[in-house]
């Protein structure tokens, strides 16, 4: 229940989504079709997703979004338009919940996840339809949806590069929080921690930075200027003594300086302020050769991004990659079992103690199931908690809702911004704001007696979150050990790699650089994924022991070396 910091850019997808649904309902309003807000609700919150990537991949990434949420809505809408029985559209709800939930896992789309999704293709399984009508709705969906993915790419107007640079800032950020907790004589713990996060937040920006084109001088020039701090940050993970060889200290400061050095630099990214100069030292510059001359065969011409960083070779990418995570085996099935378990038990169980609304309890189940049990299990107290809060503060709000449309829509947008808001800071908070924004989505269609409506939302959540929570328990997810091991041998194998390349001793010329640079990320990639398998296995139940030791001795043995990868290719300097 405690509250954290809130995420450093929650204003973008809360503006984002603000403005798309305030257009689309304002829009609605002048026309007199309120009752369609269900509809372009579906294609303006789509607007929620994409914000970490950059503009050029974002404008790729949004569409399927928007077609995947128009895709689950034409299912309902058909789905309710030919079923009679509730009970089997409470299975059918439940299952396309399944497969939302395995789907924005394997790809890794991000916050909001699968919740979204589901909330409105569950509502839309028990709006009163007929066939006919469903193309038109479709239609508003996707008409909404063109809208949300034009507020989202708006901001490339002023700040094109604004979404890579907040992820080298955050490696920077990292990096300067590693060196602050370095180990010596008394110091600080903690030391584990901060050098995952530092590995995490590095990876993730050299992924970030790996999706921007760069197909002419100034925007090659421009990621080169990010590449460069992001080495920088990476400089961190080689140890104290290493970073303080590079910037010129004495190692037993603990890069106290650098740290400074690096927080300055990330607040100038942050504020959009020119890209500080900071020169290549000759094995960074020997990478970059490799790198270019490994591009100019790839590509077979001397395109802008031939002299850029490239992802080491040899992992899936794409749809290649998404098929990889829920091929049979994967422990993404499991989960998704429990979700398609847990949302139609749930909503039978709604259904027998009398409640109007079954899809709220569906929707409740499907949004308490995390990675792992513990997770689920506290996802279940913040969602119980933050519901009776907001259907207080739907309560409160009553007088207000009954004055009239306007005030509706007022009301519902300000809910939407206070749930963005709110909802980084702990589920349970953003919670209170989701419920009377949900509440209002349907008042928007019939009104419905308050009382009746209160007392349906609480008992579904109640009964959502029980009968979720026993699903959660029942069907285990044994592969989540499994995973743990493979995630083991991919170290192991990328430390052997590297080793023989530490061993042989540096290769001279562009090729040795290239391939202690792609060494060095393979075994990033493999620590940080060991580190989220450990995470997600140690909060299962009716596991096999984990392998405790091994996966202390191959953390330890990674990082350092890791480190040693990080020294052999020095930092680059700042220019004088």
């Amino acid at each position: 229940m405690r509250l954290r910091r809130p995420v450093d850019i929650w204003h973008k997808p809360a503006l984002s989504a603000f403005v798309a649904m305030a257009i689309s309902d304002v829009t609605l309003f002048a026309l007199d079709q309120l009752p369609l807000v269900l509809y372009t609700s579906a294609g303006a919150l789509c607007a929620l997703y994409g914000h970490g990537l950059p503009y050029a991949a974002r404008a790729r990434t949004l569409p399927w979004v928007v077609l995947g949420m128009v895709a689950s809505l034409g299912l309902a809408l058909t789905a309710g338009a030919l079923i009679s029985s509730t009970a089997l559209l409470v299975g059918c709800a439940a299952l396309l919940a399944a497969v939302h939930k395995m789907v924005c896992d394997a790809t890794r789309i991000g916050p909001p996840g699968n919740l979204i999704p589901t909330f409105i293709a569950a509502s839309a399984f028990f709006v009163p339809q007929r066939l006919g009508q469903v193309p038109v709705h479709l239609a508003t969906a996707l008409g909404a949806g063109a809208l949300a993915w034009l507020v989202c790419m708006a901001p490339a107007l002023v700040r094109p590069r604004g979404p890579e640079r907040i992820a080298t800032a955050r490696a920077l950020e990292a990096a300067a929080a590693l060196l602050r907790t370095a180990p010596g004589p008394g110091g600080p713990a903690g030391t584990g921690h901060a050098r995952h996060a530092t590995a995490a937040a590095v990876n993730a920006a050299w992924h970030t930075l790996f999706l921007v084109p760069a197909r002419t001088p100034s925007k090659a020039a421009a990621r080169a200027g990010l590449e460069r701090l992001l080495v920088r940050a990476e400089s961190a993970l080689g140890g104290p003594a290493g970073v303080a060889r590079h910037a010129g200290e004495c190692a037993g400061e603990h890069g106290g300086v650098e740290a400074g050095r690096l927080d300055g630099w990330a607040r100038e990214l942050r504020r959009g302020r020119p890209l500080p100069e900071v020169a290549l030292s000759t094995a960074q510059a020997e990478e970059l050769a490799g790198v270019a001359a490994e591009g100019a065969t790839w590509a077979g011409s001397g395109t802008g991004e031939s002299g850029l960083r490239r992802p080491a070779p040899g992992r899936p990418r794409g749809i290649r990659a998404v098929a990889a995570r829920l091929a049979p085996g994967s422990p993404l099935l499991p989960i998704g079992a429990r979700v398609a378990a847990g949302c139609a038990l749930a909503g039978w169980a709604s259904m027998a103690v009398g409640v109007g609304h079954p899809y709220w309890a569906v929707v409740t189940a499907a949004s308490i199931y995390q990675a792992n049990t513990t997770l689920s299990w506290q996802r279940a107290l913040q969602r119980t908690l933050g519901n009776l809060l907001g259907l207080l503060l739907f309560t409160a709000l009553l007088p207000l809702i009954h004055t009239g449309r306007p005030a509706m829509i007022a009301l519902a947008l300000a809910c939407q911004l206070g749930t963005e808001a709110c909802i980084t800071r702990n589920y349970w908070l953003g919670s209170v704001w989701v419920t009377p924004m949900a509440l209002l989505l349907t008042e928007f269609g019939s009104r419905q007696p308050a009382g009746a409506l209160v007392r349906d939302r609480w008992i579904d959540t109640v009964v959502g979150a029980a009968v979720g929570l026993t699903c959660c328990v029942l069907v285990t997810n044994r592969r989540a050990a499994n995973r743990i091991d493979s995630a083991l041998e991919r170290v192991a194998d990328a430390e052997a790699a590297a080793l023989r390349l530490l061993t042989a001793g540096a290769v001279p010329g562009a090729h040795g650089a290239r391939e202690t640079g792609w060494a060095r990320d393979r075994l990033t990639t493999c620590l940080v994924e060991l580190r989220e398998a450990v995470e997600v296995a140690a909060g299962e139940w009716w596991q096999r022991a984990l392998p405790e030791e091994r996966i202390a001795h191959a953390e330890q043995r990674g990082h350092r070396t890791l480190a040693g990868l990080v020294r052999r290719l020095p930092a680059p300097a700042p220019a004088v």
